[in-house]
């Protein structure tokens, strides 16, 4: 009975989890939640983004009391503002976007159908509906958020900047749990534009024109360069990049590298300028910006995308290191840690103090990782230890090398440099490379110690030596004070090698003025660019986009990627591009019941809008993006269907000889004849290829293959007028003597009955040696030939008659050496030669043995009675 009850509750208790799952997970349809996650971000006033931007606000009534009256307004909204809590992400949000397991697919599907079914109105309670104009809400806002946009909205009617700029900011990017609404934003950012040209304001009307994200207002590039134009001249960082990506690339402007040049370098003086404004040694750039698709194995998935196959596939098996997590790694170091493995905690100590994407820098507990290795070296009084392993000094070493680092940066401590000093020191004594560049660093700067250049000179080229190319920077910029050009831009190309973002610098600025070499526009303008990307904190905002991507909010992550996207980011160009796809199989039956659902596509999932940034990703070397390129024009999605055109993608991306994918295309296109010329040969070329190229391709490759082989079948028997792909080549037979000589015969009469031109063998003299029928002076063309041959059949008989006499005489020595022991055995006694007799004197043969014939030898011997015939016939003697 109690079994039976507690069947019945079942279906309740899985009722109530699903409910407090979607309840929990799931986002409005009808209005993506959007609100930023850190509030104050965009807090600032209109006067000081203005400020900002080299703009000036201008005191548009002369009224100072209405002016303090707005002022008090927007101060008393912005508190309101600052009261609004954001909203809680829950920790099971992963879902919405990857599921793993067998648990977490089912909890994500039941989700996905328990929202469609029963939660498909939004909560109003959470909503402001506003039409496309400014008139302000239609219905109420929970407080405090409502209070406030009513004071901002009153504030705006007054043309206050501050008001404007924070309403536009909220209908943008949805702050401060604001719902989202870009026509709104868009007006706001018109006014203010309009108003005392804010820079910000240009931007995103800019921004908005390029993008087409306001569906009242078309899409118009030349708008958007005005805009973008008036902005970067007032110093907007933004569009100072996207007008040098355009320039650069030739977008909705023709290519002008001069132009691309001179936006390039303010944005890479301001990034350098960031850099060296942070501690001793720089800013850490930390590298926000990933590939989504490779979250999935790329575009194509995991073994088809030219980053997950091929040359770039990950080795070994599901159990290895190549499928491994940031958290496998970790609990694997730790656990090598404590049985007192110095590389893996060193390993553990580096993995927090650099941080990277899934994990964030922990400088202390790389702190306690670092000294637990140097301890093992050195004491606490500074001591070396006795009887310590092997290796242990080099790892300590190292470890001495980040902890005076974080001494002399005040990283996770407080700023020391004098125990900064002691702990290079100790590295010093055992090379290494760090600690000689950072003291080098202390020299050059004076920090805690005199300033000593050539010290510091010294300390570089220690270090530079050992590949670090921080130091090979420093030593270069020395260098290049001294006015050693040459030597200079050496090191310079020395540390590019490991991407160091001052040496991409000092190139762009060598190329660019020409010292030492001739000037090359296009040198400095790929450097430049490089330096900018290096420094994304200085232009973008990528990591908030990739938070918004992990949260599921793919709206925000769009339009976030969006802006990188414009100003040039080619990683930023392939996830807007990825999100936006519209080639994705929809296989899930809840994947199709949404699609059925949604009455009308947002105005950034447009396909027109995907292909611009697949091929805006191409252009940079994005192979992947090349082919989806191709299937866009093969399909007709975002523009006019045309298949010679995704064949010229496919073709492009199959130069490079890393895409299975477009070569198998290629090879389909060709069997079909679809875009290109009909070729059964090609065909079967392409699918060749592809399986050369990926050996993951195996399987369509050769079931391509089968078909075609079919179809060529037919194609003969029919008689049609497709090229046949041909039988498949024999494996090559070993050939033998006989086949290799006529082989060598027949090529070299061959290459002796070429006809030349008088260029390939000259003129002049040899030609006067030739007649006017144009055989040579020597005789007929023929007579080389036959000279040849003759010559290889005399040498050929030649060498067997040297064969035949090496053998008989091997045959004479062997039968006297049998004759021999025969005698000694049968008690003859050998030979003797008479006493006296001279050196040149023969000996006299041996008697032959019993019923045996005498043996003359090749030729008669003296006595014979051949002797005199062979004599008189002139041969010997």
């Amino acid at each position: 009975m109690k079994g039976y009850t507690s069947w019945r509750i079942a279906p309740m208790l899985l009722f109530a989890f699903f409910t407090f799952l979607a309840t929990s997970t799931a986002r409005e349809a009808a209005q993506p939640d959007a609100a930023d996650r850190h509030p104050l971000r965009e807090i600032r006033s209109a006067s000081e983004s203005t400020k900002w931007h080299g703009a000036k606000q201008k005191d548009s009534s002369g009224n100072e009391q209405q002016q303090n009256e707005l002022a008090d307004s927007v101060k008393e909204a912005t508190a309101l503002l600052r009261k609004v809590k954001p909203p809680t992400v829950s920790k099971l949000a992963h879902y919405t976007r990857k599921p793993k397991g067998l648990l977490g697919t089912s909890a994500y599907y039941a989700k996905e159908a328990f929202v469609l079914l029963f939660m498909g109105a939004p909560n109003p309670a959470n909503l402001l509906t506003t039409s496309t104009s400014t008139a302000g809400p239609q219905t109420k806002l929970a407080p405090p958020l409502l209070r406030a946009v009513k004071l901002l909205l009153e504030a705006a009617q007054q043309d206050d900047a501050d008001a404007i700029f924070l309403l536009a900011e909220m209908n943008f990017y949805g702050n401060f749990t604001h719902p989202v609404s870009y026509p709104v934003a868009f007006q706001y950012y018109k006014q203010l534009a309009d108003l005392d040209g804010n820079s910000t304001a240009q931007y995103m009307l800019g921004f908005v024109h390029a993008t087409g994200l306001n569906p009242d207002v078309p899409s118009d590039q030349a708008k958007s360069m005005l805009y973008h134009t008036f902005a970067a001249e007032q110093d907007n960082t933004r569009s100072q990049m996207t007008l040098a990506y355009r320039h650069h690339a030739g977008v909705a402007t023709p290519r002008n590298c001069d132009e691309a040049v001179h936006w390039y370098k303010k944005v890479a003086d301001k990034a350098i300028a960031y850099y060296r404004s942070g501690p001793p040694g720089g800013h850490v750039l930390s590298k926000d910006s990933y590939s989504l698709a490779n979250d999935v194995g790329g575009v194509y998935g995991e073994g088809a995308s030219v980053s997950s196959a091929g040359i770039h596939a990950r080795q070994g098996g599901v159990t290895s290191d190549a499928y491994a997590d940031v958290e496998d790694v970790l609990e694997y170091l730790h656990l090598q840690s404590s049985k007192k493995d110095l590389k893996a905690t060193f390993g553990l100590a580096r993995l927090h103090y650099d941080g990277g994407r899934g994990m964030k820098r922990d400088l202390r507990l790389a702190k306690q990782y670092f000294m637990q290795v140097a301890r093992e070296y050195w004491s606490e009084t500074g001591k070396i230890r006795k009887d310590v392993p092997g290796g242990t000094e080099k790892l300590a070493s190292k470890a001495a090398g980040y902890l005076g680092r974080m001494f002399l940066r005040g990283e996770g401590m407080e700023q020391s440099y004098s125990k900064a000093r002691i702990w290079f020191t100790r590295g010093l004594a055992n090379g290494d490379a760090l600690c000689q560049y950072s003291l080098g660093l202390m020299h050059m700067q004076g920090l805690g110690i005199p300033q000593d250049t050539a010290k510091a000179a010294d300390f570089f080229s220690a270090a530079a030596d050992q590949d670090l190319a921080v130091a090979q920077t420093n030593l270069g910029m020395l260098f290049l004070d001294q006015g050693d050009v040459v030597t200079a831009t050496r090191y310079f190309e020395l540390a590019a090698r490991n991407s160091h973002i001052e040496a991409f610098y000092y190139l762009a600025e060598l190329n660019n003025q020409g010292i030492g070499r001739d000037r090359s526009c296009g040198m400095a303008s790929g450097y430049y660019k490089i330096v900018v990307e290096k420094a994304e904190a200085v232009w973008a905002s990528m990591a908030e986009a990739h938070e918004a991507y992990e949260e599921g909010d793919t709206q925000k992550a769009i339009v976030t990627y969006l802006m990188a996207a414009e100003q040039g980011s080619e990683m930023a160009q392939a996830n807007v591009a990825f999100l936006l796809d519209h080639t994705k199989p929809k296989w899930s039956p809840i994947a199709w019941l949404l699609a059925q659902s949604r009455s009308a596509k947002t105005s950034v999932g447009d396909a027109a809008l995907a292909l611009i940034y697949w091929t805006r990703s191409a252009k940079q070397q994005n192979i992947d993006s090349l082919v989806k390129m191709g299937d866009y024009y093969l399909s007709g999605l975002g523009s006019l269907a045309s298949a010679e055109n995704a064949a010229a993608c496919y073709q492009a991306a199959a130069e490079s000889l890393l895409s299975a994918q477009a070569m198998w295309n290629l090879g389909w296109m060709h069997e079909n004849g679809i875009g290109i010329d009909q070729d059964f040969h090609l065909a079967k070329r392409f699918y060749d290829q592809a399986l050369e190229t990926n050996r993951e391709a195996y399987l369509p490759v050769k079931l391509s293959l089968f078909k075609l082989r079919w179809r060529s079948w037919w194609n003969d028997v029919t008689h049609g007028g497709v090229k046949s792909m041909g039988s498949d080549e024999a494996p090559a037979k070993r050939r033998s003597f006989a086949e290799w000589l006529s082989d060598f015969l027949e090529a070299d009469a061959q290459m002796y009955g070429q006809d030349y031109e008088a260029d390939d063998w000259g003129s002049g003299e040899e030609e006067r040696m030739m007649g006017s029928d144009g055989q040579d002076f020597w005789g007929a063309e023929g007579d080389i030939d036959d000279g040849l041959l003759e010559t290889l059949l005399i040498g050929g008989l030649v060498a067997a008659l040297g064969w035949l006499v090496w053998y008989r005489v091997q045959q004479q020595r062997a039968a006297e050496e049998r004759r021999r022991r025969e005698g000694v055995e049968g008690g003859q006694a050998p030979a003797v030669v008479p006493a006296g007799a001279g050196e040149g004197q023969q000996r006299a043969p041996p008697p032959p043995a019993p019923g045996q014939q005498p043996d003359g030898g090749f030729f008669p011997q003296p006595g014979d009675p051949n002797w005199g015939a062979w004599v008189a016939g002139g041969v010997g003697h």
